[in-house]
């Protein structure tokens, strides 16, 4: 019997309103002393206040980080490092989308690390299993699943590398899923975010790591994403679609953590370090290409993936289920306006001379090595210039 281990926060609060029982849920666990990592619009907008309101109409004193960045890097960290030891803190709450809840995850394992260790001492393969004090995530968007992972993804300042850092330290100890958050979010944003939710699901379930718990996971988050992108996209103010949106997210997020991202991850965050795309946009850049080229070596489960999804009928081939698979992709590209690389403005001679180097990092992370179909260097690489294309 193959064995599964399945990890997952402790207590995950999902609803609209949610938020309200924050204080409740840091007493339930004992936490009185939170450091809330967010960032500068967040704090600026008074977004924030949506946290220190009811911790602090229920007595609960909390302090403010807020220089985090949208690419966290290691420098941010250990900023937040240092203001967690100069407070008597006992947890973290990570607000905002997924760079605020990875910046928290990162803080709380930098803070448990033996003198003279980086972050960069953490990454994968390596395994952070130990961190200082207990996060709870509160996400903002409707994208990264974060908030149910045990990953986050760091920038190493001093090579522009996309860490991904995986273990028990990065779990959190719970989480508040509230969509109400998500009103405000802009269609920009709502689409990127909602693409890379989909892209977890996805690729946790074509993941050669795929097993019977995180198939769970990703079979409901692809059937809430795929029903309710496009609406939360057009109509923002669409509570069903924010919430079932959001649902969706936390589940991908549930999915991949206990199963792997794949070929669309590796290649998504040296794009991201390098050219400072957000993530969830690069990721949508990336779908349809490498979905193709690894669809006749996953043809049963990326058909499967397609049933699910409502794009093809229980008795469709599973080519023809696959290619109705393609192309809903695609379509989702066109209608939600995902600019490609060189659209985005991307410079074509920097990007050229970038892949050795991309496709290495690509590499390195480990994701590439869950794809149905594994690729070298030089298929990557391939990739890279495909995409660019358009």
């Amino acid at each position: 019997m193959t064995l599964i281990t399945h990890l997952a926060p402790r207590k995950l609060l999902i609803g609209g309103g949610s938020l309200a029982r924050l204080p409740a849920l840091l007493t339930e666990f004992g936490l009185l002393r939170p450091l809330v990592v967010t960032d500068p619009w967040m704090v600026g907008s008074g977004t924030v206040d949506r946290v220190l309101a009811p911790l602090g109409a229920a007595g609960i004193a909390a302090k403010v980080f807020s220089e985090t960045v949208p690419d966290p890097t290691d420098t941010v960290v250990a900023a937040g490092v240092t203001a967690l030891r100069e407070g008597q803190f006992d947890c973290l709450i990570g607000f905002g989308g997924g760079s605020p809840m990875d910046t928290a995850k990162a803080i709380a394992i930098l803070a448990a690390a033996s003198p003279g260790q980086r972050l960069r001492d953490f990454k994968v393969p390596a395994s952070a299993d130990h961190a200082a004090l207990p996060v709870i995530c509160v996400p903002t968007t409707a994208g990264t699943g974060s908030e149910a992972t045990r990953f986050t993804i760091v920038t190493d300042t001093s090579s522009d590398e996309k860490m991904l850092i995986a273990g028990l330290g990065a779990l959190p100890l719970a989480a508040v899923v509230d969509y109400e958050l998500t009103f405000s979010v802009p269609p920009r944003v709502t689409a990127d975010t909602g693409i890379d939710s989909l892209t977890h699901a996805l690729e946790a379930y074509v993941s050669a790591r795929a097993n019977s718990f995180s198939d769970l996971y990703a079979t409901a988050a692809m059937r809430l994403i795929a029903a309710n992108l496009r609406r939360a996209y057009a109509v923002p103010d669409d509570a069903a679609a924010r919430a079932a949106m959001m649902e969706g997210a936390t589940l991908a997020g549930l999915a991949f953590s206990n199963s792997s991202v794949a070929l669309v991850h590796g290649m998504s965050r040296p794009i991201g370090a390098h050219f400072h795309v957000p993530h969830g946009l690069s990721n949508a850049m990336l779908l349809p290409v490498v979905t193709a080229f690894g669809l006749q070596s996953g043809l049963a489960r990326y058909a499967g993936a397609a049933r699910i999804m409502g794009l093809a009928g229980t008795d469709a081939a599973d080519d023809a289920a696959a290619q109705a698979l393609l192309r809903e992709l695609s379509a989702l590209n066109r209608e939600l306006g995902v600019p490609g690389p060189r659209d985005y403005g991307i410079d074509a001679a920097r990007y050229e001379a970038l892949l050795p180097l991309m496709a290495e990092q690509a590499l390195a992370s480990g994701s590439p090595g869950n794809n149905p179909r594994v690729p070298d260097a030089s298929d990557i690489v391939a990739l890279y210039r495909e995409v660019y294309a358009g």
